[in-house]
């Protein structure tokens, strides 16, 4: 089964969509659309009346909020009707609603194991269908102390009953870190300077049990969000 992303375009490079309960790596530099594409994915969750999980190690709901308010997608109805709820991972309300699900007790986060149990607790015990977690770079400074941990948080993110989209910064495509590796897909979004102006693209790194299109396809911000223009292909 696959569940569509929201995003206009995109899924024609995926076969119609993504596999759902799968985890995917949004990457691409900052300003590439990796929020957006993860906001739009969230609020088609809602549209279509799934609940959503957004999950922030930086950022408020008020200030994605706000970021997102430029555009007409809908983000803040889906974040007002409940369909989507959003949590920054080091505030006291996550603390408040992630603890009680808790397999191994305790306040959240007191440690790696402890955060993984609840995370991925939370998700099972209140039927999150889709789970958006904010970014990568910050989980591995998290888990700086030993990437055993961090590779054991994605392998358990793997087996959560969600469709699961990791967002990571990367600036390069070619170099590739573990989360890419243990992610069913990767996706990612080019953001570069040249004659003319600005050039934006979506290229489709891998996606396990799908046939994709691996050429970097153009995409734009429009008033409706991010849009992937799945006939045109930056550089022919």
């Amino acid at each position: 089964m696959r569940v569509a992303t929201g995003v206009p375009g995109f899924d024609t490079l995926v076969e119609g969509g993504l596999l759902t309960n799968r985890l995917y790596i949004v990457s691409g530099p900052p300003g590439s659309g990796k929020s957006t594409f993860a906001s739009q994915f969230v609020t088609k969750g809602a549209i279509d009346g799934q609940t959503s999980l957004f999950l922030s190690l930086h950022e408020t709901s008020e200030e994605l909020v706000q970021d997102m308010s430029r555009y007409e997608f809908g983000f803040d109805k889906a974040v007002s009707s409940g369909r989507v709820k959003f949590l920054n991972v080091f505030d006291s309300e996550a603390k408040r609603l992630l603890a009680p699900s808790s397999r191994s007790g305790g306040d959240f986060p007191d440690n790696v194991e402890n955060m993984t149990n609840q995370i991925v607790s939370f998700v099972d015990s209140k039927d999150i269908d889709r789970l958006v977690i904010d970014s990568a770079m910050l989980l591995e400074y998290y888990f700086s102390d030993d990437l055993d941990d961090f590779i054991k948080f994605l392998t358990a993110l793997k087996r959560a009953d969600a469709t699961t989209i990791v967002i990571s910064e990367m600036t390069d495509p070619t170099s590739y870190s573990d989360e890419h590796y243990l992610a069913h897909g990767v996706f990612f979004m080019h953001n570069y300077l040249e004659e003319g102006g600005m050039q934006r693209g979506v290229q489709i790194i891998k996606m396990r049990g799908t046939d994709i299109d691996s050429n970097i396809h153009a995409a734009r911000f429009s008033d409706r969000g991010l849009r992937v223009d799945p006939d045109q292909i930056l550089g022919e």
